[in-house]
């Protein structure tokens, strides 16, 4: 277990690090330093930092789409550091709702059987997995859309889709990886005014960003710096030493 989380906290990570190595075991990249960070219960954090600053590994890890090379990282109470492939898979099906810049939708399937997909990987029978899904589609506005393929929706509308996933599984964290990147700026304001909804809502958000008029809307900003965090910023408030 993780020493010392904040008591709010649905993400503490303590002493992180990732290594990556070459083929000979000598050191390639010192992609994250030790790191220390908690992220509280119903936060909306932005994660910026230049490129190679770290910040998609420590999304990476943060999704459960890696593991760290040392430390320690508890999400919802439980240490996921050290879990085997199939358990991490598991509970990042069950805690992790993902929207990507690039939608990653299935060309094949309409937008429902799209937001069904991570319900079927957890046995959900077909009745619930419709019922689930119908209820999020309904909630980003796409509710007149069951239908349609990707291709048939505009970016703004297949981005709905990807939230709308994004949430079928009631996660306790929503990651966003540039949830704007390929929408042009009307568009991509009506998806920030839709990721904040789910905040007031009471979500916990994590949005991996350049931007800094999308990082202002958020609570608190982390910066990173060569792996390390550089800075962690309360909006209108001061900077929090990293790690506290």
């Amino acid at each position: 277990m993780i020493d010392s989380p904040q008591p709010d906290a649905i993400a503490s990570l303590r002493g992180l690090t990732k290594t990556y190595f070459k083929p000979d075991g000598s050191v390639l990249v010192e992609a994250l330093r030790p790191l220390d960070l908690d992220i509280g219960r119903g936060e909306y954090v932005a994660v910026m930092g230049a490129s190679g600053s770290g910040k998609s590994t420590l999304m990476n890890l943060l999704g459960c789409l890696d593991r760290p090379t040392s430390g320690s990282y508890a999400l919802d109470g439980r240490n996921v550091a050290t879990l085997d492939d199939e358990t991490l898979s598991r509970i990042r099906g069950r805690q992790i709702g993902f929207i990507f810049q690039a939608f990653n939708l299935i060309s094949e399937l309409t937008i429902v059987e799209n937001v069904e997909v991570p319900l079927f990987y957890q046995g959900l029978s077909k009745t619930e997995r419709r019922t689930r899904a119908l209820a999020e589609l309904d909630r980003v506005g796409l509710g007149d859309r069951l239908g349609h393929r990707p291709s048939e929706l505009s970016g703004g509308q297949q981005q709905r889709v990807a939230v709308a996933r994004a949430l079928v599984t009631r996660p306790a964290i929503v990651m966003a990886d540039e949830p704007t990147g390929n929408l042009d700026s009307a568009t991509g304001a009506a998806i920030l005014e839709l990721v904040d909804e789910l905040h007031r809502a009471g979500m916990t958000i994590i949005v991996v960003t350049h931007d800094d008029a999308i990082a202002d809307r958020c609570q608190r900003i982390v910066r990173l710096r060569d792996g390390m965090i550089e800075s962690d910023t309360l909006a209108g408030g001061p900077v929090v030493p990293a790690g506290t």
